[in-house]
């Protein structure tokens, strides 16, 4: 592993990936030099003056305080377990067991996570679906208000806002109709923590509110996605009175690890203050970086960019299918030829995830990439597609996937990036799922929930 990841990183790689520190540069360009260099002398337990996790009175608790005053809520709370502990914790918390949950069709696979500890059962609110770039897009008000009439007994609504691709939802309408029912709403805003900065800090140009400003109850932030922090470390926001905080504590504590990392709560707090020191700095040069991207990208023939209302636009929805390119295939052609590295594809779409640390010379790297490639006359393919990489065994093993039509899946499958199950539990199998996870296998994605032989989990009989 050390070997890869020295090699990766002698490439000088472009990272249009999470996480969004982007490497080294950015504690460097502002003065934590000592953090990078000495990181492991940070790494310790529970000593005397260095404060709990699960109960903050000292340095965790102050860092705790910088992140509720970042985002102007009632508390804060730490994770460096990822936004994932958050969302278990925080369905856990609200919904009794064996209770139900409207949640979007489209959520992380932590939240089915939690369906399955707490017996909770689900009830899918479907997302609107774009037929222009053929993904989910926002969940309507209208379908939450509808959920809610017909399941009065539905403790609490979640929803991803931004969904991985930046597609967002109105918060501040579905808040209202979640409230008016007397039902709690949370907000999976993992691939949004840095929205409430560019309103902060008054770039707010073609984005969407937070969910802390739109009114949601609990918003879990992925710190380390978009931001300056370290992977895994997140902040769970309380937005309101109407959940109990030691309740949700208590559940924090059964699903977050007892072996806090000093070094990812350090890198949060180092986070915590480039935002209070540098913000308004960084966030409009990170607002002019995208207006001269976008604006550049617009002029590329062959290249198209997805702009909409409510779309959280730091994340570059690229489709250059009408050079012959595949998402998967310009995926391949950025990083074999050009040494960038976007965050996912699917289908036409390549999506390319901007954050804190990228700069000038980034978005430049990209724009001429994608127009060279867009140059080039002739139709490429991802090897993956070609007819030839297919062989007969893996057909065999297709051919038993397909056979599996109609019966109730048990287990999730769950194609990875981007982690949204395609078959849930309780599901019966259809047809177009099978087609669609078939296509994932044959083109070399990865897809958790398969068992040994590369088949779904079903019922018997």
């Amino acid at each position: 592993m050390e070997d890869f990841l020295l090699k990766h990183a002698e490439k000088k790689p472009v990272s249009f990936h999470m996480p969004g520190h982007k490497g080294s540069a950015l504690y460097k360009r502002f003065g934590h030099e000592k953090f990078l260099q000495d990181f492991f002398d940070y790494d310790i337990t529970e000593i005397e003056g260095a404060d709990n996790l699960f109960q903050r009175e000292g340095i965790i608790a102050d860092l705790a305080e910088k992140y509720r005053r970042l985002y102007g809520v009632q508390a804060s709370i730490p994770l460096i377990n990822g936004t994932s502990c958050g969302l278990i914790a925080a369905i856990l918390a609200v919904v009794p067991r064996g209770g139900k949950l409207i949640l979007a069709r489209n959520c992380h696979k932590s939240v089915f996570n939690a369906l399955s500890l707490g017996g909770i059962q689900p009830v899918y609110a479907k997302p609107v679906l774009s037929p222009e770039w053929s993904i989910s897009g926002e969940v309507a008000p209208e379908e939450i208000e509808r959920l809610l009439s017909d399941h009065p007994d539905a403790s609490a609504v979640i929803l991803p806002s931004p969904n991985y691709y930046g597609i967002c939802s109105d918060i501040r309408e579905i808040g209202r109709v979640v409230h008016q029912s007397g039902k709690i709403l949370i907000v999976d805003q993992a691939h949004g923590a840095h929205l409430e900065f560019f309103h902060q800090f008054g770039e707010t140009t073609g984005l969407p509110l937070n969910g802390e400003r739109a009114g949601a109850d609990i918003v879990v932030n992925s710190i380390h996605k978009t931001l300056g922090s370290m992977t895994q470390s997140a902040v769970l926001n309380l937005c309101s009175r109407r959940v109990d905080p030691e309740q949700l504590e208590e559940w924090l504590q059964m699903v977050e690890s007892t072996s806090p990392s000093y070094i990812l709560m350090t890198s949060l707090d180092i986070n915590g203050r480039i935002l209070e020191d540098h913000g308004p700095l960084l966030f409009r040069e990170w607002q002019e970086n995208l207006n001269w991207f976008y604006r550049k990208a617009r002029e590329i023939p062959g290249l198209r960019i997805m702009e909409a209302p409510g779309l959280d636009r730091t994340k570059l929805n690229l489709d250059m299918s009408h050079r012959g390119y595949t998402g998967r295939a310009l995926e391949e052609a950025l990083i074999e030829r050009y040494g960038i590295y976007p965050e996912l594809n699917t289908g036409n779409i390549l999506m390319a995830m901007t954050g804190i640390g990228n700069t000038r010379e980034d978005y430049a790297r990209l724009l001429s990439a994608l127009r060279e490639l867009a140059e080039r006359e002739k139709r490429p393919s991802s090897r993956k597609d070609l007819p030839d990489s297919r062989n007969p065994g893996q057909e065999d093993r297709f051919s038993g996937l397909l056979s599996q039509e109609g019966k109730t899946c048990i287990r999730s499958v769950i194609p990875y990036p981007p982690g949204i199950p395609l078959i849930c539990p309780g599901e019966v199998i259809s047809r177009t799922q099978l087609e669609e996870l078939t296509d994932c296998l044959r083109n070399g994605e990865k897809v958790l929930g398969l068992t040994n032989k590369g088949l779904i989990k079903v019922q018997e009989g």
